[in-house]
């Protein structure tokens, strides 16, 4: 691994960090800190997932035209006075308007980050980069929120302030590390991303769509996202704590299972996966967060002692981090080998949009989280079991290099093998 490639898993690994001390206690914050109640939450979360269905559309043609360091500092800066106002906010106007600019930023700085990951790797060692980033993102994110459940007290609100404080902290980190990031030259980048002749012709998002594997890719990842992440940082915490009666540190202690369970599971699982068909690894995810969401029926069931119910809890975490753990080398490269050559910021920024919809659309299941919540389990236990359903289908998209890692790490001989140290070797 390179210079770059080090100092761009730093910088990331450093905002999940900072973005880890508030994710477990944003609806807290809104709904009982600031006492607007669960719907203002609600709708914190949807301007949160607004921000960034406005900046994505645009993002993916200004990384490819300009290049991902100035778009990764741009969102950076603005992610940061998001994180500072939003800590300051005390009423429901101004927590949307800073929700919806952090909401932006953040979500701006993941197809940049991962273009810039795919210019500084080779198909051959991108699934390893990618799993590595993840592995570093969720230690932050983990670590942040175990410091962050500890710190935060209900009944001081500026407790929560200095969260969002070290938050937009972190951001400028990020941007400042990147700074120093010197990226390959453009032989380079045109030989480490994949070519697909018969996605050429036409432009951005039309081309895309002519995509079909593409589409079928963003179709499973929009259910992804809504069953996992648009549920893990709102309809679930929701669920917890006023289904199960979970506490703002037991949510922190749940986090901190998640990172635990992929800081122990992503290198081995990442073993499992090199040499298996993503299709069926994905798969595999949809049935391991059905039975994470059947143990999360149990924690609100009040059959149990609190006890148990923190421990079925805390299990479900830790059962989506095992998830999580087999999706991180499977889904970001499988986007980087469907993107035509030049199309790489476009197609990561597709894909990040697709995220985005999930997650404005994942806090409606706060309400049901929390006044019907053994619906709300049978919901997604049905939607889980879609996940591998629609993985299935895809498989048949896919050609058997894109399918099955352990095909698509063959690099050629000849001159592609010097553009592969090359990029692996990317000074600072």
């Amino acid at each position: 691994m390179g210079a770059a490639m080090r100092r761009i898993q730093a910088g990331n690994a450093l905002t999940a960090f900072g973005i880890g001390f508030t994710v477990p206690f944003l609806y807290i914050y809104v709904a009982q800190v600031r006492d607007l109640g669960s719907m203002a939450a609600t709708s914190a979360f949807v301007a949160f997932a607004l921000g960034a269905l406005v900046a994505l559309p645009l993002t993916g043609r200004v990384i490819d035209r300009r290049g991902p360091v100035p778009v990764v500092i741009g969102a950076a800066f603005a992610a940061s006075v998001g994180a500072v106002s939003l800590g300051l906010s005390t009423s429901i106007v101004p927590i949307l308007l800073s929700a919806l600019m952090l909401g932006a930023g953040q979500a701006v700085m993941q197809p940049a980050l991962a273009t810039m990951i795919v210019w500084c790797s080779t198909p051959s060692t991108r699934t390893r980069a990618f799993a590595l980033q993840f592995f570093m993102q969720n230690l932050g994110l983990g670590i942040g929120g175990l410091i962050g459940g500890q710190i935060v007290d209900e009944s001081r609100p500026g407790s929560f302030t200095l969260l969002f404080g070290i938050e937009a902290v972190m951001f400028l980190v990020l941007a400042g590390v990147i700074l120093t990031v010197k990226m390959p030259q453009a032989p380079v980048i045109k030989d480490a991303t994949p070519k697909d002749p018969a996605q050429s012709g036409g432009s951005g998002w039309k081309r895309l769509l002519r995509h079909q594997a593409m589409v079928k890719l963003l179709v499973l990842g929009f259910v992804i996202f809504f069953a996992c992440y648009g549920q893990f940082e709102s309809g679930l915490a929701a669920f917890g704590t006023e289904a199960a009666g979970i506490s703002p540190s037991t949510l922190g202690f749940a986090l901190a299972a998640n990172t635990g369970a992929i800081v122990l599971a992503q290198f081995v699982v990442l073993r499992l996966v090199e040499k298996r068909r993503r299709s069926r690894v994905i798969a595999l995810v949809g049935l391991i967060w059905t039975v994470a969401w059947v143990i999360a029926g149990f924690s609100g069931l009040g059959h149990g002692s609190a006890m148990v119910a923190a421990a079925a809890f805390i299990t479900t975490y830790g059962l989506f981090g095992i998830g999580e753990a087999m999706l991180s080398p499977t889904l970001a490269p499988l986007v980087a080998d469907l993107a035509p050559e030049g199309s790489v910021g476009q197609y990561n920024s597709a894909f990040a949009l697709v995220k985005q919809m999930a997650l404005a659309l994942g806090p409606l299941g706060v309400p049901l989280g929390a006044g019907v919540p053994m619906l709300y389990i049978g919901t997604f236990v049905v939607v889980s079991l879609g996940i591998a359903w629609l993985a299935l289908r895809l498989g048949r998209q896919l050609t058997p290099e894109q399918d099955n890692p352990s095909l698509s790490r063959v690099v050629a001989q000849g001159g592609r093998v010097e553009v592969a140290k090359a990029a692996e070797s990317v000074p600072a």
